[in-house]
């Protein structure tokens, strides 16, 4: 049995600790949010977060997610009833076509504003770097991230004391 947190809830499952996190996250947790594309941590698709940080769940060990937070695409918003901001912004640039990539790449976004809340267009770049999109929204992404960020959304959800509300 391997114990991982995921979206805030731990939970046990049977599972040969070298297995892919992906197929823990679609398979045993049924969070079939997160996508397998290539299997080889080239697209993206499958792009969780491991405290805080973007990871390819295809490549990562359920074991290496042992004592760790994993949140997916279906524990980005505040609640059931809530888009996160980025998905907001998602929706009015029309970002989503076929949509097989956007949990990734909403995933590589919402940890880039989370550890720099008004990112050049350099450093957005560099941060969305190897979330592949066959669509092409490139553009549309960076502006629904600019957009997030111009708002101020991360920097008015820091505390007194600089930790995240």
């Amino acid at each position: 049995m391997v114990a991982i947190n995921v979206n805030g809830t731990t939970r046990e499952v049977d599972v040969d600790p070298s297995t892919p996190l992906l197929w823990v996250i679609r398979e045993q947790l049924s969070l079939t949010g997160t996508k397998f594309g290539c299997g080889m941590a080239q697209c993206g698709s499958c792009t969780v977060q491991l405290n805080g940080r973007p990871i390819r769940s295809c490549v990562t060990p359920v074991s290496a997610a042992v004592g760790q937070q994993v949140t997916t695409i279906e524990g980005l918003a505040p609640s059931d009833s809530e888009l996160h901001p980025l998905q907001q912004a998602w929706i009015a640039h029309q970002v989503p076509q076929c949509g097989y990539c956007q949990s990734g790449q909403l995933m590589s976004a919402a940890a880039l504003l989370e550890a720099n809340p008004n990112p050049s267009d350099d450093e957005i770049d560099k941060a969305m770097a190897g979330n592949i999109c066959r669509c092409g929204m490139y553009g549309r992404m960076k502006a629904a991230i600019k957009t997030v960020a111009s708002a101020s959304y991360y920097d008015a959800a820091a505390t007194a004391d600089g930790s995240k509300a």
